[in-house]
């Protein structure tokens, strides 16, 4: 029997791309499954699906984790029954925009800012308290290379990625004592949404940024999760730093 079966998973950004993945990779392992997203039809879509593959158990919610007074809300409205997280999969992110600094977009640095630092902040500020109290947890975050090596264009998204960073690592000193373990899988090139989101729906950029190149998938990345959120208590991992075999730093990639 998988350690997983049973356990309550909480992902937010559940509705595509990683989180879609974490969702289908913890179903398969007879996990429960609390879902969160600003799409709650996609994610309606997604619990349809996992229940018909795997016979997952899952509640979906809508929410938008850069909302502190949502976040609490939509948290504490949860029944009974999906209020004990086990494991916390912190994904919701996006990146807007690839402009030097000076010629940067207010309104995208406060969207990287709200969603990326305090969505995580705020959603984590909320669940750990009930592992601490119960002996029990696990916080996984989905950090991203841009958290340890800063590229040209990517100033703010990332300096919110070197913040998810430090705060991942800040818990885990402050939950020294406690059995709640805190983790982070950190991504290179991934193929999802996230450069069509980030050039603002501008499909030939977003193309433009895997030509040549064999990326990570989603589902490299929930694979990864996944092996993270079970191993051994007596084990954590501290983070992963994944790259595509044809990239070897954020700035050294290989096309063909």
């Amino acid at each position: 029997m998988s350690v997983l079966k049973n356990k309550t998973v909480f992902i937010t950004g559940a509705s595509s791309g990683i989180g879609k993945s974490c969702a289908e990779y913890f179903a398969r392992e007879g996990a429960r499954l609390l879902l969160a997203a600003r799409r709650q039809n996609l994610l309606n879509e997604l619990a349809d699906l996992l229940k018909q593959k795997y016979g997952a158990e899952t509640h979906c919610f809508k929410l938008d984790v850069s909302k502190h007074d949502e976040v609490v809300t939509q948290l504490e409205a949860l029944p009974e029954q999906w209020k004990n997280i086990d494991i916390l999969i912190n994904n919701a992110g996006l990146a807007r925009g690839f402009n030097k600094l000076h010629e940067g977009s207010v309104g995208d640095w406060e969207e990287m800012i709200n969603t990326n630092i305090k969505g995580l902040l705020f959603v984590t500020r909320y669940v750990v308290p009930g592992m601490v109290e119960r002996g029990s947890g696990h916080v996984i975050n989905i950090g991203s290379i841009a958290g340890k090596e800063v590229y040209p264009h990517g100033n703010v998204y990332c300096a919110t990625k070197h913040a998810v960073d430090a705060i991942t690592k800040g818990l885990r000193i402050d939950l020294l004592g406690t059995p709640v373990r805190v983790s982070t899988v950190d991504p290179g090139m991934v193929e999802t949404a996230f450069s069509y989101v980030r050039f603002h729906g501008d499909k030939t950029k977003a193309d433009a940024v895997y030509e040549g190149v064999d990326p990570l998938t989603a589902d490299d990345i929930a694979d990864a999760v996944l092996w993270v959120a079970g191993r051994p208590e007596r084990v954590q991992i501290a983070e992963i730093t994944m790259f595509p075999t044809a990239q070897r730093s954020s700035m050294h990639i290989s096309r063909k």
